[in-house]
């Protein structure tokens, strides 16, 4: 479960429930069947327009990751595993990468190995790996694409539904009690509109940039382990040149770890 994801959209609703009740305001006004309809159905036709079927069947997916999380191994783990490939590697030789390779779960990681295992040169693992990562990030893009679109959509649209409560409002004004009630009501999909955009699908948009940016490095840090083997580096070489991708506050020298 990714907790920051549950708490800033609890959070969300209770801060504009808790402010409308100090403002004096019901909440309850915020039970507006018209202005969900506009607002939510609103924004999923502006996506089916925006973005092929393709994309748009990516999105419960999404929202899983986005409520969920995604588990990357630990950048230490991978470390740890290179350093004791390599030390593997110089003692037994090749056939060594490609047994541990065979034993590591990761398909990522597995498919990297076995192309250092088969011999392909560091420029191949390279040129391979690299477009791999690009075209998982394009695809990612795309994804949180979506979001950012319905952010943008669904404000103009909360606008859009205070125009129609307006114009409901102001063609009959022959029951001045209940003008106030449906002037009040029309705004409601304003509130909505704003509320979903920049408290719900904008954050979402940028939770999934963040994912796939450790993502990334992630990757990026196993296709310099694979160099590395390819090179024949020493354990001790291995180690100095994955600890790049770890920040130094969490960086553990197997050595010390060994004492």
């Amino acid at each position: 479960m990714e907790k920051s994801t549950t708490i800033g959209f609890i959070g969300g609703i209770l801060s504009v429930g808790v402010g409308m009740a100090l403002k004096g305001a019901d909440p309850h006004a915020l039970i507006n069947p018209a202005a969900f309809l506009i607002i939510f159905a609103g924004t999923a036709a502006a996506i089916f327009n925006a973005f092929p079927m393709k994309d748009i069947k990516k999105f419960p997916t999404l929202i899983k990751i986005i409520f969920t999380g995604k588990k990357f191994p630990e950048k230490q783990e991978i470390l740890e595993l290179f350093v004791s490939v390599a030390k593997s590697a110089k003692q037994e030789g090749v056939m060594a990468i490609e047994k541990r390779a065979n034993e590591v779960e990761d398909p990522f990681i597995r498919a990297t190995m076995i192309m250092v295992a088969d011999g392909f040169s560091g420029e191949f693992i390279n040129n391979v790996v690299d477009l791999e990562i690009k075209q998982m990030e394009e695809r990612h893009r795309s994804g949180a694409q979506i979001f950012a679109q319905c952010g943008m959509y669904a404000p103009t649209l909360g606008v859009l539904g205070a125009v129609i409560g307006l114009i409901a409002a102001l063609g009959n004004l022959s029951d001045i009690d209940q003008l106030g009630h449906s002037i009040a009501a029309a705004f409601v999909a304003t509130l909505l509109g704003i509320f979903t955009g920049y408290v719900c699908w904008h954050p979402f948009a940028n939770k999934l940039k963040q994912i796939n940016a450790e993502e990334v490095e992630i990757r990026r840090m196993v296709l310099e382990g694979a160099l590395a083997l390819q090179e024949g580096a020493s354990s001790i070489a291995m180690e100095s040149r994955l600890q790049a991708f770890i920040p130094l506050s969490s960086r553990k020298s197997l050595r010390e770890r060994e004492q």
